[in-house]
């Protein structure tokens, strides 16, 4: 029998084949846009994750992509575990699909992963960060939470190139410790590459959580978001109204979520780009 993962790594064009087909028929996913979504707990997707494997929080603009971004849409499709992070996305799926279901933020998974003591201990969790002043602040907040971080377990990712991503450095120094977590906190579109080149050449299965900008929101990079406006899905208007030229822009282009979603539902939809 093929190996799949070798398989969509030799299939040519951007119909990639999905690596994960045993979780393709679980009942606790819905196939949302070609993607299946977990529709489980914080609780239960950080289980799900304790055996290694690759997860992603896909936005409401990113999720845009999904029609002319090749190795985002790989990403999403070969990812292990993707939960339903967009309050935009769950809102229109549950007024046009089913199953009805309940949005998983990347925020609340963040704070549920970083109760268990093997993300705690020292040196068994690895941090990518989105540059210096990123990791400074995070690292504080992590400290201020009784969580130390070595310094060795500390990458500052650059400025990736777009379409196919490798980083040699980074990999070595996974490699050198083998932490069981590796924590990706960069923007959408380059940490789901990110995960899955790291899931694809490491030489064991660490989990690798793409929770982007959750621990921001708690370390203080980014505005602050309470766990009540997080579970009122308002995280976008704190972003928006904390950087409107920013985030403004970002949010109005995700409006183009809702046309796709009437369109496809639960299907694929075509590459055009």
């Amino acid at each position: 029998m093929s190996d799949p993962q070798n398989l969509s790594r030799s299939t040519p064009g951007p119909e990639l084949v999905m690596e994960r087909s045993p979780g393709a028929r679980d009942a606790s996913l819905c196939r949302i846009l070609g993607v299946q979504y977990f529709t489980g707990t914080a609780q239960q997707a950080v289980d799900r994750m304790s055996s290694g494997g690759l997860l992603v929080v896909p936005a409401a603009p990113a999720l845009i992509e999904l029609q002319t971004n090749a190795a985002y849409r790989e990403a999403l499709l070969a990812a292990d575990l993707v939960i339903p992070d967009s309050a935009f996305m769950v809102m229109i799926w549950n007024r046009i699909g089913k199953p009805k279901i309940h949005r998983l933020s990347g925020l609340e998974y963040l704070r549920v992963l970083l109760e268990r003591e093997d993300a705690r201990a020292y040196g068994n969790c690895f941090w990518v960060m989105a540059g210096e002043q990123s990791a400074e602040l995070n690292l504080k907040w992590l400290r201020d939470q009784g969580i130390r971080v070595r310094r060795e377990s500390v990458y500052n990712a650059p400025m990736y190139p777009k379409g196919s991503l490798s980083d040699p450095a980074l990999l070595a120094l996974i490699e050198a410790q083998r932490p069981q977590h590796i924590v990706v906190t960069l923007g959408g579109g380059n940490q789901e590459r990110l995960g899955l080149y790291l899931r694809r050449t490491l030489s064991y299965k660490p989990a690798i959580h793409c929770i982007g900008a959750a621990i921001a929101f708690l370390s203080g990079d980014q505005v602050y978001i309470p766990v009540w406006a997080d579970r009122f899905w308002l995280g976008w208007l704190f972003r928006t109204l904390s950087q409107p030229r920013r985030y403004a822009p970002r949010y109005w282009q995700a409006r183009k979520l809702l046309g796709i979603l009437l369109k496809y539902r639960s299907e694929l939809p075509p590459f055009t780009g």
